[in-house]
C-alpha cells in the first residue's frame, strides 16, 4: 500500500492551518475509488499531526511506501534539511518502509498563471476580464487556424485550464460531437460525471437555464461495495456508479469521465449494448488521466461510432472534463469562451 503526505508548515492561527481540503483532492483525483485515507497531512510547527504522528499511522494502515511532498514554495532550511532529517529518523524506525521526498512546489508555469491572476485581482479586474486577457494571451501563443472553428472554444478553454499547448495536438473529436453536446444542453438532458470534482467544476448556473442537471453517483455507491456481492466486489465505485445513474436516468445527454478509466470503459460497455440501456445518442467526454489504463480507455473510446471528445495522451483529469463541458455551456448561451458570438454555428445545429 502507497500512502501521500502533504506535509506544511504550520501556523499558530488556526484556521490557516487547511491544507487538508488540499489533501481531499489530490486524493480524489489519484484514487478516485479509495475509501482510505491514502493521502494524509502533517505540519512541521504550531499544528498537528506532526510528520512522525502522520508516518505512524500511515505505517500501521498498511502503508509500505511513502511519498512526502513538502508544501512549500521555496527550497528553505525546512525543505533542505529539517524534514529530510524527520525522514532519515523515520527510515531507521520503519526499515521495511520504502520513503520517497519530492521536490517542493516551486516555480512552475501553472502557478506562474495563479499568481497573474491574483494581481490582476487586485488591480481591479473583473474575473471577465482576466478570463479574456488569458485567452487573448493563449491566441497570441498558438496558431489554431487549422482547427475547425467549431472546435476552437473547447480547445481554448481546456489550454487556459491547463496551460498546456499540447491539447491542440492530442484532443480528438468524433464528427457530431459538439453538435451532440449543444444539442443536449439546449434540451435540458442531465450531465453524469464519474466523480464529484467534475461535477463541482461545472457551471451549475448555465445550465440550469436550459433546465438539466449534473448528476454523481459515486457516493452512492458505497452500499454496493458493502454488499459484497460476486457481481459488485470487482468494480470501483466509479464504475458502479456510472452503471447505476445510466440504467436509473434516461434523460442524461452528456457523459463527463475526468478520473476514473474504470468508469469510461463502462459507459463504452453500456452505450455498446442497447438492450441494457435504450437511449438516445450522447456525447462521451472521456479524459481520464493515468498510464496504463486511462489511455486505453481513451484510445477505445476513439475508436467508437457514438459522438465523443477525448485526448489521445497520458494527460487528463476532472478540471479537463469540467472544462469542457463548460465550453459546451458558453456555447449554447450563444457565445465561445472569448466572447465572441458564434450564434451562426448553433442555428445551423437545431
Amino acid at each position: 500500500m502507497e500512502s501521500i503526505i502533504l506535509i506544511g508548515h504550520g501556523s499558530p492561527k488556526k484556521d490557516a492551518n487547511n491544507i487538508e481540503t488540499m489533501g481531499r483532492l489530490l486524493h480524489s483525483m489519484i484514487h478516485p475509488d479509495c475509501s482510505k485515507g491514502c493521502v494524509r497531512v502533517a505540519y512541521l510547527q504550531f499544528a498537528k499531526p506532526e510528520l512522525s504522528d502522520t508516518i505512524k499511522e500511515s505505517v500501521r494502515n498498511g502503508a509500505k511506501k511513502i511519498i512526502i511532498h513538502p508544501y512549500f514554495l521555496i527550497s528553505g532550511m525546512h525543505v533542505t534539511k529539517d524534514i529530510p532529517e524527520m525522514i532519515k529518523e523515520a527510515e531507521k524506525m520503519y526499515p521495511d518502509v520504502e520513503f520517497i521526498y519530492t521536490e517542493p512546489l516551486g516555480i512552475h508555469e501553472k502557478l506562474v498563471h495563479v499568481v497573474m491572476e491574483r494581481i490582476h485581482a487586485a488591480n481591479g479586474l473583473l474575473p471577465q476580464d482576466i478570463e479574456k486577457r488569458s485567452f487573448e494571451i493563449i491566441s497570441e501563443e498558438i496558431d489554431l487556424s487549422d482547427i475547425p472553428q467549431e472546435q476552437v472554444p473547447i480547445i481554448k478553454r481546456v489550454i487556459h485550464t491547463t496551460a498546456d499547448f499540447e491539447f491542440k495536438k492530442t484532443l480528438i473529436f468524433h464528427p457530431d460531437a459538439i453538435t451532440t453536446g449543444i444539442n443536449a444542453i439546449r434540451a435540458g438532458k442531465n450531465i453524469l460525471t464519474d466523480v464529484e470534482m467534475v461535477k463541482t467544476g461545472i457551471n451549475k448556473k448555465l445550465l440550469k437555464k436550459w433546465g438539466g442537471e449534473v448528476i454523481c453517483k459515486i457516493q452512492n455507491s458505497s452500499r454496493f461495495i458493502r454488499d459484497k456481492t460476486q457481481n459488485s466486489e470487482n468494480k470501483t465505485k466509479a464504475e458502479m456508479g456510472i452503471d447505476s445513474a445510466l440504467k436509473e436516468n434516461n434523460n442524461i445527454g452528456i457523459i463527463a469521465i475526468g478520473n476514473a478509466p474504470t468508469a469510461l470503459l463502462k459507459v463504452i460497455e453500456i452505450l455498446n449494448n442497447s438492450s441494457l440501456v435504450p437511449r438516445p445518442s450522447s456525447l462521451v467526454i472521456g479524459v481520464p488521466v493515468g498510464f496504463v489504463k486511462a489511455f486505453k480507455s481513451k484510445a477505445l473510446l476513439s475508436t467508437q461510432n457514438f459522438p465523443f471528445i477525448t485526448n489521445l495522451s497520458r494527460k487528463g483529469g476532472s478540471p479537463i472534463a469540467a472544462a469542457i463541458v463548460n465550453a459546451l455551456l458558453k456555447i449554447a448561451e450563444g457565445g465561445d469562451i472569448c466572447g465572441k458570438q458564434i450564434s451562426s454555428l448553433i442555428e445551423n445545429w437545431d
